[in-house]
């Protein structure tokens, strides 16, 4: 019987990589040809295939597609953005879940209740009540108007809140005996062990604010405050698209994200294996 099943394993095992590799191939394809038009000259984009070369690769899209903005400002002002909005979102949803998970306090239902409705709520829902009330502090075309609002993930909180409500609650009575107090427990015992977790919402909340478009499209006015999802829109023109500078500086807007995944690789990796571990 162990015989006969052997093959059957063998080909369950094989079918499950035949379809991870076609996945994988299906994600990449796209990537693979936004590469290859990035070194395309820009009137051989759209003519040639996916797996047809182009006449000659060229890195004249990388020049004048840098050169035709401010590109230094825009990925100084998204830098600032993204790495703003990734500590303070990792602050408040460690802080925040910590609260939830380990403290009885009144209210503390509702308050969760509420977080999770948060979640539930599209973005483009509160985005007019979200802009009056920026637009009523003076945050307009301003860092705090394109941080605040972003500073606070519900997810982060909930996150945060169902790992740390999963872990023995003698770590923290030992840690209160040995006399540390609740600061102490706090950045000696939940940081630490929170660090996977927290490795995979930092980013994640990266990812997004790099690449947030739409409200940066609403509270920024000047090119001071431009981000980089915005300055890629100015290659769209009214009778035509340079695709090739677009692509071009897609390329170099990729590389601050796959260098903070390739630095936390080890650590979301790590978070998403004990996932389902208790």
């Amino acid at each position: 019987m162990t015989t006969d099943a052997a093959p059957f394993r063998v080909l369950r095992r094989s079918a499950t990589q035949l379809s991870l590799v076609v996945a994988a191939l299906l994600v990449a394809a796209p990537l693979l040809w936004a590469l290859k038009s990035s070194f395309t000259p820009t009137g051989e984009v759209m003519s040639t295939g996916l797996f047809q070369l182009p006449s000659r690769f060229t890195l004249d899209n990388y020049v004048l597609g840098w050169q035709s903005a401010p590109f230094v400002t825009y990925f100084a002002n998204s830098f600032i953005v993204a790495i703003a909005v990734t500590t303070l979102t990792l602050l408040a949803s460690v802080t925040a879940g910590y609260g939830f998970a380990r403290f009885t306090f009144p209210g503390k239902r509702a308050l969760f209740i509420l977080t999770l409705a948060a979640m539930m709520m599209p973005f483009q829902a509160i985005m007019i009540p979200l802009f009056i009330q920026v637009r009523s502090f003076g945050w307009l075309d301003s860092f705090a108007g394109l941080i605040i609002p972003g500073a606070v993930s519900a997810f982060g909180v909930f996150l945060m809140r169902q790992f740390l409500a999963g872990l023995p609650h003698a770590l923290f009575e030992a840690a209160r005996i040995d006399g540390a107090s609740e600061l102490r427990v706090f950045l000696s015992v939940v940081v630490p062990l929170a660090r996977g977790p927290m490795a995979a919402l930092g980013a994640l909340t990266f990812l997004a604010s790099w690449n947030n478009f739409l409200w940066p499209l609403i509270v920024v006015g000047s090119t001071g405050m431009t981000t980089v999802p915005l300055g890629l829109s100015q290659f769209r023109g009214s009778n035509a698209t340079d695709y090739g500078q677009v692509l071009a500086v897609s390329m170099l807007a990729a590389i601050p994200v796959i260098v903070v995944f390739l630095v936390l690789r080890r650590h979301i990796v790590a978070s998403f294996a004990s996932s389902g571990l208790k």
